[in-house]
């Protein structure tokens, strides 16, 4: 996730504006809101500021997408439950630590809103583990992305919006061969639902952000989603997630997945235009295959990689359409 993220909506200020499994693109449509909160950003022009932001998002994908595959690695070893387990735990060990968030003070409603971004995060997170334990990692990020993509085209309400989801099918059609002939269906299928919490986790992030401050938020809901996952975890993998080997491992996947790209992408976000930071997560799929392709050694057909490129085409004119404004009140 990619979780995925990758990884990573929580904040205006913090990298939870951004990220995900894997999570890498819900930072798209969250991001957008944290760029507008980030004045400087904006400012910033195409200047070395820019590049430096440019570099940061990069550099942040790549994170996102080659924890995901250090994940799949790891799937032989604790199994997919298990590896989610790992890596939520040792997230939020690693955000509690960081944001130190603060516990008293807070509404019933505020904890409602955590629990359910907890949730989601959780969900998105096991969902596409599955999904990337039975196909490659660039299909699953390809299908995976089209959640985020549907949420930005039903909140756009333009006509242009509605080609771009066509394009975005027209790629989904080519990558499934007519009927995800090509594809385990089931990992198809777990791909996309892990696409449907990413946007989820966009709506329940974005409440989130606005209830608590910086990252605050989404350490504490990573450490709902860890508290969720431990049983399932223990359950799934037993006294294998503790062996040392797959615990380093696991901490490579949490930094990597999770630490490291949100604290890039809090620094890219004070250099970049929101529209900048969402196009440049809209790639997620290409990084993806590449990383899928140099850790995992999976290969892609032509087919493939057209479909992959018409979705990442779909997602930046998506991004870069404007919501159609509101009527004035009033108006005839």
């Amino acid at each position: 996730m990619t979780s995925q993220p990758s990884g990573p909506a929580a904040s205006a200020e913090g990298p939870a504006a951004t990220t995900g499994p894997a999570p890498a693109g819900a930072a798209g449509a969250a991001g957008g809101r944290a760029g507008r909160d980030v004045p400087g950003g904006a400012r910033q022009g195409r200047g070395a500021g820019w590049l430096g932001g440019v570099a940061l998002v990069v550099c942040g994908a790549l994170s996102t997408q080659f924890g995901a595959a250090v994940a799949a690695l790891l799937f032989p070893r604790a199994g997919a439950l298990g590896v989610v387990t790992l890596r939520l735990t040792l997230s939020a060990i690693l955000l509690m630590l960081v944001f130190r968030p603060r516990l008293r003070g807070h509404s019933r409603d505020d904890w409602a809103v955590l629990c359910g971004f907890g949730l989601a995060l959780g969900a998105m997170n096991a969902v596409f583990y599955q999904a990337i334990e039975r196909i490659p990692l660039g299909p699953a990020v390809t299908l995976e992305v089209l959640g985020p993509l549907a949420l930005s085209v039903c909140t756009n309400r333009r006509v242009a919006s509605l080609l771009w989801a066509a394009l975005a099918l027209g790629g989904v059609v080519l990558l499934s061969g007519g009927g995800f002939g090509g594809l385990d269906p089931v990992g198809a299928a777990f791909a996309l639902g892990a696409g449907g919490l990413w946007a989820a986790y966009i709506v329940m992030g974005a409440r989130a952000g606005a209830r608590f401050p910086r990252a605050e938020g989404l350490a504490v809901a990573m450490t709902v989603a860890a508290a969720i996952s431990v049983p399932i975890g223990v359950a799934s993998a037993g006294s294998r997630l503790v062996e040392p080997v797959t615990l380093g491992l696991g901490l490579a996947v949490a930094v990597m997945s999770s630490g490291l790209p949100y604290a890039l992408d809090q620094f890219a976000l004070r250099r970049l235009p929101a529209a900048t930071f969402a196009v440049l997560m809209s790639l997620a799929p290409a990084v993806a295959a590449l990383a899928g392709f140099l850790v995992l050694d999976q290969g892609l057909t032509a087919a493939q990689c057209a479909a992959i490129g018409l979705v990442i085409a779909a997602s930046i004119g998506a991004v870069r359409t404007p919501p159609r404004p509101r009527a004035a009140r009033g108006s005839a």
